[in-house]
């Protein structure tokens, strides 16, 4: 019995031993050679096609110095329980070194209704930080000057109109000037509409709300980012690269069309747009894919908006590592995949970067988790040399003919999206949901017969684990009723006759139309301690769409 188990493990070795690569296709299925050589280049110009980093048409990077000047914003996204709970984890992160925060809200924020809805009890603060009003964000912030440190509201349906406003009563509150914040509010409720929230974000409302965010910013808060294409959510459901790509500049697109038919001018808004970009575990495709779209841009906007500032033609980025690539199968290992996905994004030059914690398909980061992600992003800082030089694999045979291959893919589903009528026009058709979830069945029946190896999952498996390192992230019990009784009292406390007057005359003013900007009245009842739900309920009813998303309640007689 031994000599078979012997023999068995024998060839077991061998096959290891003289193992050769399974696919030569990218993550995303694009061909590739052996070896690449000037051969796969000979049409490369190199001002046209690339330029140095900092000039047009931008391939190389944004910035000449890149890192040299100034290292990527370090963020780990922060979100949990209370505000009080997550303002203790916030500064937590900055006694560990972050350079930026970075928060999300929970399920009911990303609905826009209150912690005491009564279908809210059992999701307040499980998946993010749990928000109903400025006193939330008083204590959410607490003792954190918000003045000296970059703000990152990671949300994206109708709650980024509502967060942008409750900071600004808070920042004014304060008595800081708006135009001295900076920060970033994702603020893509295009893409909202495939993240699972059902119809809580409406179309066309979500569009204005938008383009609200990106009139006022450019009005009052210029120092601020007016939204990032979330090309990152939309990867997680399980498009390629080149989807990615051309799905993410055409939602861009559609906000930037919507913003020159409010009135303003490219230049005026553009330089503070970007993106938030997915880093998936293929290495060079994703390197190849950022530069890319650095190039892609610059040309989009340039030739189809005639944008003229160079700031505007500039794909600025910021990199979340790929979620959909972390498994609660061996989760140590998720943190050798996030290490090598954060390295991608330093040699692809990203402005910020948030690294997953590997315990994420499992709970929600520990201490210790996001710790060790933070670090990553420190060592790839401070020891491995990668950030020392911009596009370090600029002018690689195999990266360049990648990126010329991916754009060409990228460019080729754009088409077909404007033979649509553009990105809203495809959602609504439908086409872009079907798209994804075709991507998403091929993703996931590549995975189911081997054809894409996953470490652990369906390779080189063990048993599976009693324990995760570090420990697990687990709500108090009755905490979502905590969050409630806490709603219950504002509502008690408050003045609701000063509350009563602030939605009144905020339904006035939604019901004036497309080009009046909700974030003013919104301010002001954000001042009264009006909660989202009544805010965002009030706009909605304006708006003839249900005062409550969730079809539960009805408006409150103010």
């Amino acid at each position: 019995m031994s000599a078979v188990r012997r023999h068995d493990e024998g060839d077991d070795l061998l096959r290891a031993y003289f193992e050769r690569l399974g696919s030569p296709t990218t993550w995303s299925g694009l061909a590739t050679k052996s070896f690449y050589g000037s051969d796969d280049l000979r049409n490369l110009d190199y001002r046209r096609d690339l330029g140095d980093p900092g000039d047009f048409p931008y391939a190389r990077g944004v910035h000449a110095d890149m890192y040299r000047g100034r290292l990527w914003t370090r963020r780990e996204v922060c979100g949990f329980g209370s505000a009080r709970d997550t303002n203790q984890r916030l500064r937590f992160q900055i006694a560990q070194g972050v350079s930026g925060l970075s928060v999300i809200n929970d399920n009911n924020g990303s609905l826009t209704i209150d912690a005491d809805h009564p279908m809210a009890v059992a999701e307040g603060g499980v998946q993010g930080v749990s928000l109903s009003s400025l006193r939330d964000m008083e204590d959410l912030f607490e003792e954190i000057p918000i003045d000296k440190v970059s703000v990152a509201f990671d949300l994206s349906g109708l709650d980024s109109i509502l967060w942008m406003a409750i900071y600004a009563a808070m920042a004014e509150k304060r008595g800081l000037e708006l135009a001295a914040l900076r920060g970033t509010v994702q603020n893509d409720t295009l893409h909202f509409q495939f993240c699972g929230y059902g119809n809580s974000c409406p179309l066309e409302l979500g569009l204005k709300s938008s383009v609200d965010i990106i009139e006022f910013c450019t009005r009052r808060m210029p120092l601020w980012y007016t939204g990032n294409a979330n090309l990152y959510d939309m990867r997680e459901n399980g498009i390629d690269a080149p989807q990615e790509i051309a799905f993410g500049l055409s939602l861009a697109s559609a906000y930037v069309e919507k913003a020159i038919e409010r009135g303003l001018n490219v230049d005026e808004f553009a330089p503070r747009r970007a993106f938030y970009c997915s880093c998936h575990v293929d290495f060079f495709e994703e390197v190849a894919k950022l530069r890319a779209a650095r190039r892609m841009w610059a040309h989009l906007m340039r030739e189809r908006f005639g944008a003229k500032d160079p700031r505007s033609w500039q794909f600025r980025f910021g990199v979340h590592t790929a979620g959909v690539s972390l498994y609660p199968h061996q989760p140590l290992n998720n943190a050798i995949r996030v290490a090598y996905e954060a390295m991608v994004a330093v040699l692809a030059g990203a402005q910020s970067i948030h690294c997953c914690s590997y315990d994420e398909p499992i709970g929600l980061p520990t201490e210790t988790s996001q710790t060790l992600a933070l670090r990553t992003q420190q060592i790839l800082a401070y020891e491995t040399g990668a950030a020392r030089v911009a596009d370090p694999l600029g002018g690689s045979w195999y990266v360049e003919s990648l990126t010329n291959q991916i754009e060409e893919q990228a460019l080729k589903i754009m088409g077909e999206i404007e033979q649509k009528g553009g990105m809203v026009a495809a959602i609504k058709s439908g086409w872009v949901l079907q798209e994804i979830e075709s991507a998403a069945l091929r993703r996931q029946t590549e995975i189911e017969t081997g054809e894409k190896i996953v470490v652990g999952v369906n390779a080189f498996r063990a048993e599976r684990e009693a324990s995760t390192p570090g420990g697990i992230h687990e709500s108090p019990p009755g905490q979502g009723e905590v969050l409630a009784a806490a709603v219950r009292e504002l509502r008690r406390s408050r003045d609701n006759r000063r509350v009563a007057e602030a939605l009144r005359h905020l339904h006035a003013q939604a019901l004036g139309g497309e080009r009046v900007n909700l974030i003013p009245p919104l301010i002001e009842a954000a001042r009264s301690y009006a909660t989202t739900g009544e805010m965002m309920g009030t706009v909605r009813v304006a708006y003839g769409q249900p005062y409550d998303p969730m079809g539960v309640l009805a408006p409150p007689r103010f």
